[in-house]
Protein backbone atom coordinates (compact mmCIF):
# COMPACT_ATOMS: atom_id res chain seq x y z
CA UNK A 1 0.00 0.00 0.00
CA UNK A 2 1.86 3.50 -0.68
CA UNK A 3 2.10 6.35 1.62
CA UNK A 4 -0.02 9.39 1.16
CA UNK A 5 2.21 11.77 2.38
CA UNK A 6 1.05 13.24 5.62
CA UNK A 7 -1.94 10.65 6.06
CA UNK A 8 -0.14 8.40 8.27
CA UNK A 9 2.03 10.39 9.92
CA UNK A 10 2.89 11.50 13.61
CA UNK A 11 0.18 13.85 14.35
CA UNK A 12 2.98 16.05 16.65
CA UNK A 13 5.93 16.22 13.48
CA UNK A 14 2.32 17.41 11.88
CA UNK A 15 1.48 19.69 14.28
CA UNK A 16 5.08 20.87 14.41
CA UNK A 17 5.31 21.15 10.65
CA UNK A 18 1.82 23.30 10.98
CA UNK A 19 3.22 25.41 13.48
CA UNK A 20 6.67 26.01 11.55
CA UNK A 21 4.88 26.79 8.56
CA UNK A 22 2.22 29.19 10.10
CA UNK A 23 5.16 31.21 11.79
CA UNK A 24 7.13 31.64 8.09
CA UNK A 25 3.89 32.57 6.84
CA UNK A 26 3.72 35.16 9.55
CA UNK A 27 7.45 36.25 8.77
CA UNK A 28 6.89 36.62 4.92
CA UNK A 29 3.44 38.09 5.54
CA UNK A 30 5.52 40.99 7.08
CA UNK A 31 7.96 40.83 4.60
CA UNK A 32 5.37 41.18 2.23
CA UNK A 33 4.31 44.86 3.31
CA UNK A 34 7.55 46.24 2.12
CA UNK A 35 7.16 45.60 -1.07
CA UNK A 36 4.40 47.89 -4.11
CA UNK A 37 1.07 47.31 -3.91
CA UNK A 38 0.87 45.68 -7.30
CA UNK A 39 3.30 43.28 -6.25
CA UNK A 40 1.42 42.92 -2.57
CA UNK A 41 -1.89 41.93 -4.68
CA UNK A 42 0.23 39.42 -6.84
CA UNK A 43 1.41 37.36 -3.99
CA UNK A 44 -2.09 35.64 -2.69
CA UNK A 45 -2.04 34.10 0.34
CA UNK A 46 -2.14 30.69 -1.27
CA UNK A 47 1.62 31.34 -2.55
CA UNK A 48 3.07 32.50 0.66
CA UNK A 49 1.62 29.72 2.42
CA UNK A 50 3.34 27.44 -0.27
CA UNK A 51 6.44 29.09 -0.14
CA UNK A 52 6.30 28.63 3.89
CA UNK A 53 6.26 25.35 3.42
CA UNK A 54 8.60 24.72 0.97
CA UNK A 55 10.69 26.72 3.22
CA UNK A 56 10.25 24.73 6.06
CA UNK A 57 13.29 22.65 5.80
CA UNK A 58 16.10 24.97 4.77
CA UNK A 59 16.40 23.24 1.03
CA UNK A 60 15.15 26.19 -0.56
CA UNK A 61 17.56 28.77 1.00
CA UNK A 62 20.21 26.17 0.02
CA UNK A 63 19.57 25.97 -3.67
CA UNK A 64 18.83 29.78 -3.89
CA UNK A 65 22.15 30.55 -2.17
CA UNK A 66 24.04 28.31 -4.50
CA UNK A 67 22.32 29.78 -7.82
CA UNK A 68 23.18 33.25 -6.44
CA UNK A 69 26.92 31.81 -5.97
CA UNK A 70 26.60 30.64 -9.78
CA UNK A 71 25.68 34.00 -11.12
CA UNK A 72 28.07 35.93 -9.50
CA UNK A 73 30.94 33.68 -10.60
CA UNK A 74 29.34 34.42 -14.35
CA UNK A 75 28.74 38.22 -14.24
CA UNK A 76 32.41 38.14 -12.61
CA UNK A 77 34.06 35.77 -15.72
CA UNK A 78 31.71 37.76 -18.19
CA UNK A 79 33.13 41.31 -16.47
CA UNK A 80 36.24 40.01 -16.66
CA UNK A 81 35.95 38.86 -20.56
CA UNK A 82 34.62 42.21 -21.47
CA UNK A 83 37.72 44.11 -19.81
CA UNK A 84 39.81 41.92 -21.65
CA UNK A 85 38.29 42.71 -25.34
CA UNK A 86 38.73 46.33 -23.89
CA UNK A 87 42.36 46.16 -23.39
CA UNK A 88 42.75 44.09 -26.19
CA UNK A 89 41.24 47.02 -28.07
CA UNK A 90 43.06 49.87 -26.43
CA UNK A 91 46.68 48.06 -27.39
CA UNK A 92 45.46 47.67 -31.02
CA UNK A 93 44.74 51.28 -31.37
CA UNK A 94 47.94 52.49 -29.30
CA UNK A 95 50.17 50.19 -32.05
CA UNK A 96 48.18 51.21 -34.84
CA UNK A 97 48.42 55.31 -33.34
CA UNK A 98 52.34 54.35 -32.88
CA UNK A 99 52.69 52.81 -36.31
CA UNK A 100 50.95 56.19 -37.52
CA UNK A 101 53.50 58.24 -36.22
CA UNK A 102 56.37 56.83 -37.06
CA UNK A 103 54.90 56.81 -40.71
CA UNK A 104 54.17 60.57 -40.47
CA UNK A 105 57.92 61.06 -39.17
CA UNK A 106 59.59 59.26 -41.83
CA UNK A 107 57.07 60.35 -44.56
CA UNK A 108 58.02 62.87 -47.54
CA UNK A 109 56.13 66.13 -47.65
CA UNK A 110 54.62 65.48 -50.99
CA UNK A 111 53.28 62.09 -49.63
CA UNK A 112 51.58 63.54 -46.36
CA UNK A 113 47.75 64.21 -47.58
CA UNK A 114 47.63 60.78 -48.59
CA UNK A 115 49.58 58.88 -45.66
CA UNK A 116 47.25 60.60 -43.43
CA UNK A 117 43.91 59.93 -45.61
CA UNK A 118 45.30 56.49 -45.43
CA UNK A 119 46.47 56.64 -41.69
CA UNK A 120 42.57 57.77 -41.20
CA UNK A 121 40.82 55.26 -43.04
CA UNK A 122 42.99 52.26 -41.30
CA UNK A 123 41.72 54.20 -37.78
CA UNK A 124 38.20 54.23 -38.53
CA UNK A 125 38.47 50.72 -39.62
CA UNK A 126 39.51 49.61 -36.84
CA UNK A 127 37.00 51.91 -34.65
CA UNK A 128 34.40 50.04 -36.58
CA UNK A 129 35.75 46.67 -35.19
CA UNK A 130 35.99 47.67 -32.09
CA UNK A 131 32.33 49.04 -32.29
CA UNK A 132 31.10 45.64 -34.26
CA UNK A 133 33.15 43.21 -31.65
CA UNK A 134 31.64 44.89 -28.52
CA UNK A 135 28.39 45.10 -29.61
CA UNK A 136 29.01 40.94 -30.56
CA UNK A 137 30.27 40.74 -26.27
CA UNK A 138 27.45 42.59 -25.09
CA UNK A 139 25.09 40.60 -27.37
CA UNK A 140 26.88 37.21 -26.02
CA UNK A 141 26.55 38.45 -22.24
CA UNK A 142 22.98 39.31 -22.74
CA UNK A 143 22.14 36.02 -23.58
CA UNK A 144 24.64 34.31 -21.57
CA UNK A 145 22.34 36.24 -18.82
CA UNK A 146 19.15 35.18 -20.09
CA UNK A 147 20.39 31.39 -19.96
CA UNK A 148 20.53 31.59 -16.51
CA UNK A 149 17.80 32.92 -15.78
CA UNK A 150 16.01 30.18 -17.18
CA UNK A 151 18.29 28.04 -15.71
CA UNK A 152 17.59 29.41 -11.93
CA UNK A 153 13.45 29.30 -12.91
CA UNK A 154 13.71 25.90 -13.93
CA UNK A 155 15.58 25.05 -10.71
CA UNK A 156 13.74 26.65 -8.53
CA UNK A 157 10.18 25.09 -10.59
CA UNK A 158 12.04 22.23 -9.89
CA UNK A 159 12.64 22.52 -6.33
CA UNK A 160 8.72 23.11 -5.98
CA UNK A 161 9.32 26.74 -4.82
CA UNK A 162 5.90 28.28 -6.02
CA UNK A 163 5.97 31.37 -8.59
CA UNK A 164 8.71 29.61 -10.18
CA UNK A 165 8.62 28.16 -14.25
CA UNK A 166 10.35 29.29 -17.45
CA UNK A 167 8.95 32.51 -18.17
CA UNK A 168 10.04 35.86 -19.89
CA UNK A 169 6.70 38.18 -19.61
CA UNK A 170 8.47 41.31 -17.59
CA UNK A 171 5.44 40.59 -15.03
CA UNK A 172 6.23 37.80 -13.74
CA UNK A 173 10.02 37.85 -13.81
CA UNK A 174 9.06 40.69 -11.33
CA UNK A 175 7.65 38.46 -9.42
CA UNK A 176 10.03 35.99 -9.15
CA UNK A 177 12.19 38.64 -8.27
CA UNK A 178 10.40 40.03 -5.29
CA UNK A 179 9.70 36.23 -4.07
CA UNK A 180 13.70 35.19 -4.57
CA UNK A 181 13.94 38.65 -2.57
CA UNK A 182 11.82 37.46 -0.16
CA UNK A 183 13.31 34.14 0.06
CA UNK A 184 16.76 35.78 0.90
CA UNK A 185 15.45 37.93 3.53
CA UNK A 186 14.09 35.05 5.36
CA UNK A 187 17.30 33.06 5.08
CA UNK A 188 19.04 36.11 6.78
CA UNK A 189 16.05 36.21 9.85
CA UNK A 190 16.87 32.42 10.06
CA UNK A 191 20.61 32.36 10.16
CA UNK A 192 20.38 35.79 12.62
CA UNK A 193 21.99 38.53 10.33
CA UNK A 194 18.83 40.76 10.35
Amino acid sequence: MNKIPGLYEDPVVVAKRQEQQYYLLSQLQNLVKDLSSSCQQRLSYDILSNLALALIDGTVFEIVQGLLEIQHLTEKNLYNQRLKLHSEHRALKQELLRKHKEAIQGCKAHNLTVLRATQQKELETLEQRVKDEQRMMDEKIVLELDQKVIDQQNTLEKAGVPGFYITTNPKELTLQMNLLELILKMQQKASGIC
